[in-house]
């Protein structure tokens, strides 16, 4: 049936030029953004996932400038503690050459002067960003953390880590409280390692504090090492030039005897009966203080014995400068693996996100152009069909 008021063909004509327009937009809009889901309408849960790891990623790139902020600082730590190492290693030099006879102290002095200010120079001037982790507060407890990564839990939970590294009286070189806590303004004690037993002194046992020794002290003695047993127990024992005799009396430590076969007047009792003739009278030496801190070292007028004690001070400084400094590489090092890993997690996030949102261009503009044709034939389609209605006027003429 023709009909001038309902026209079938126009009306299908119409609707199929309506869905290739709706697909045209559809397409263009892929083509235009570069997304193929752009909105949540387009697929909500690919939508909700994009958007929720995007803004992860906005987290890691803040991150990612943490941690170079924070390697800075670390660096120039590490840049301030190295060249204080080789500052004190200077002042432990020119101690040294100051034990040796005839020479004037005062000079040395000087130049030892001069290396104590350029270590004030370089724990001030080791500062980043308002930073200083060479000289800090001692008398509060002070920890610095660096940023080390944005972690989102399976729950959904999300955290920040950090890299911690407290401020100690092992790692500051100077106490800006007045505590003198630092590593170059403390007083370093040196003394002779010794251990307590218990002696039998004419059937009486008292304890007895005398010298101790390690296996290092007497190889470098050129010690002999033997076994004594008596009633099943075995003894270790040390000869040093069979005039000097040392018995072991734990895991670590050694001791004089004065005779190591007989019972003596003066002898450690173990609980199998056996006794060792004991050296009471080689007690440690005392406790000797360096004359001062390292910022505060003056050699002119004094002894030989203090000034050996100040070299040994310097040496125990300059092995915690050198632990100081091994922490700090060891912080830098981490950090720098960790911007890799962060540039790295960051790409991947990237490439998956592209995976459920991104549009195939190859695909899209294929489609583009098959709607572009299927539009122009529509359009041919719905002409036509609306010349039927001039027919139908022909035959009224």
């Amino acid at each position: 049936m023709t009909s001038i008021l309902t026209n079938v063909a126009a009306m299908a004509a119409l609707s199929t030029l309506r869905s290739i327009s709706s697909g045209m937009e559809e397409t263009q809009a892929r083509v235009s953004s570069g997304l193929r889901v752009g909105s949540a309408s387009d697929n909500a849960a690919y939508w909700s996932i994009a958007t929720t790891m995007r803004s992860d990623n906005m987290a890691l790139a803040a991150v990612e400038d943490a941690l170079g902020l924070g390697a800075a600082k670390v660096d120039t730590a590490y840049a301030g503690m190295d060249s204080a190492i080789e500052v004190v290693k200077e002042i432990k030099a020119k101690l040294v050459a100051a034990t040796e006879d005839g020479v004037d102290k005062k000079k040395i002095q000087e130049e030892i002067s001069q290396l104590k200010d350029q270590l004030t120079s370089i724990a001030q001037a080791a500062s980043f960003s308002g930073e200083n982790w060479l000289q800090s507060d001692l008398s509060v407890s002070t920890t610095k953390s660096i940023v080390a990564s944005f972690v989102r839990s399976d729950d959904g939970s999300v955290s920040v880590k950090k890299v911690d590294y407290a401020l100690t009286t092992d790692n500051v070189l100077f106490d800006t409280s007045g505590g003198n806590l630092g590593i170059l303004d403390k007083t370093y004690n040196v003394s002779q390692k010794s251990v307590t037993l218990s002696v039998n002194t004419d059937g009486a046992s008292s304890p007895a504090t005398v010298a101790a020794y390690s296996v290092d002290d007497l190889i470098a003695l050129n010690a002999t090492f033997t076994t004594n047993t008596v009633g099943g127990v075995t003894t270790q024992l040390a000869d040093v030039g069979g005039t000097d005799f040392y018995v072991k009396v734990d895991d670590t430590n050694w001791v004089k005897a004065i005779d190591v076969t007989g019972t003596g007047q003066e002898a450690l009792h173990d609980e199998a009966g056996v006794y060792y003739g004991v050296d009471t009278g080689n007690a440690p030496a005392t406790n000797v203080a360096a004359p001062t801190s390292i910022k505060d070292i003056n050699i002119v007028g004094i002894s030989n014995a203090a000034l050996d004690a100040l070299i040994s001070g310097v040496d125990a400084a300059l092995t915690d400068m050198t632990s100081a400094a091994a922490d700090l590489g060891s912080i830098g090092m981490r950090i720098d693996m960790q911007q890799e890993f962060v540039a790295k997690l960051t790409d991947s996030i990237d490439k998956g996100i592209g995976r459920l949102v991104d549009a195939d261009m190859n695909e899209e503009s294929t489609r583009l152009k098959a709607l572009q044709t299927q539009q122009q034939l529509a359009i041919q389609s719905l002409s036509i069909a609306n010349s039927s209605s001039e027919v139908i006027l022909s035959l009224f003429r």
